[in-house]
């Protein structure tokens, strides 16, 4: 049995697949993704990216407590779009219990600057992406999907350890041992970004004409984007580097 993590090339707007490292077997495009969507670019232009393959699309996202809960609206309209069904997953007790993360617990600032800067450790949400990756694969039994899918990008692996290919390497295995006889042999993992940074994904966006207005990146919440934090500032010089007009509206305009 193999099991295959589907990456990208970062080169142009074309997203190449390929299998992981020492993973034998053919690329195939899946029939049926379950697709983590959080409402944010890199979920958002993923669902675009695997529906204009043709790939049937089961929208899940998680309220696991986060103060920027207004995502959750943008992966609905993201579903609509695409006439996709959307699940809702309530973790929001997670929010109690995985405190001391900037996005759960009040108590702790979002901090501004660079997303790759050291104080967006206090971003992190302890084992976030396998608790969502388990309820996805779970679900993917239930729908009988060939495929999971999360938009985790090269900019996330300097602060993120699950967003890692040691992590997803690892995982995908554990998926597959764990739903043994359950899910179909050539289930995969799908991680089309893993080595593409924020402004491909742009790029990418743009030419699947994803409504980038309908996306949602800011960890403050509020009623707009408030223009500092890491993932604004990220997003934010997404949109120039590709060489798009960013439709964000921000709290704190660049100066």
């Amino acid at each position: 049995m193999s099991t295959r993590i589907d990456t990208a090339s970062s080169h142009s707007h074309h997203i190449e697949t390929v299998t992981a490292p020492g993973k034998p077997g053919i690329h195939r495009h899946p029939r049926h993704a379950v697709v983590i969507a959080s409402g944010g670019l890199d979920s958002t232009v993923l669902a675009y990216w695997l529906h204009a393959r043709g790939t049937q699309l089961t929208l899940l996202s998680f309220d696991y407590g986060q103060r920027h809960r207004v995502e959750l609206r943008y992966a609905a309209a993201t579903a609509s779009a695409l006439a996709m069904p959307h699940e809702v997953v309530d973790l929001s007790a997670l929010g109690r219990v995985l405190h001391g993360s900037a996005l759960t617990d009040s108590g702790v600032g979002v901090p501004d600057g660079h997303y790759t800067d050291e104080t967006m450790r206090a971003t992190v949400v302890p084992n976030r992406n396998a608790i969502m990756l388990d309820i996805a694969v779970a679900l993917a039994v239930v729908t009988q999907a060939d495929a999971v899918a999360f938009g985790a990008h090269a900019g996330d692996h300097p602060i993120y350890p699950d967003c890692r290919e040691r992590f997803t390497t690892s995982f995908a295995q554990t998926a597959h041992v764990a739903n043994e006889g359950f899910l179909p042999s050539d289930f995969q993992l799908v991680v089309p970004f893993l080595a593409s940074s924020k402004t491909d994904i742009v790029r990418l966006g743009a030419a699947l004409g994803v409504p980038f207005e309908q996306t949602w990146s800011c960890y403050r919440g509020d009623a707009r984007h408030c223009g500092t934090c890491g993932t604004c500032t990220e997003r934010r010089e997404a949109f120039h580097d590709a060489g798009v007009t960013d439709p964000t509206t921000y709290a704190v305009e660049r100066t």
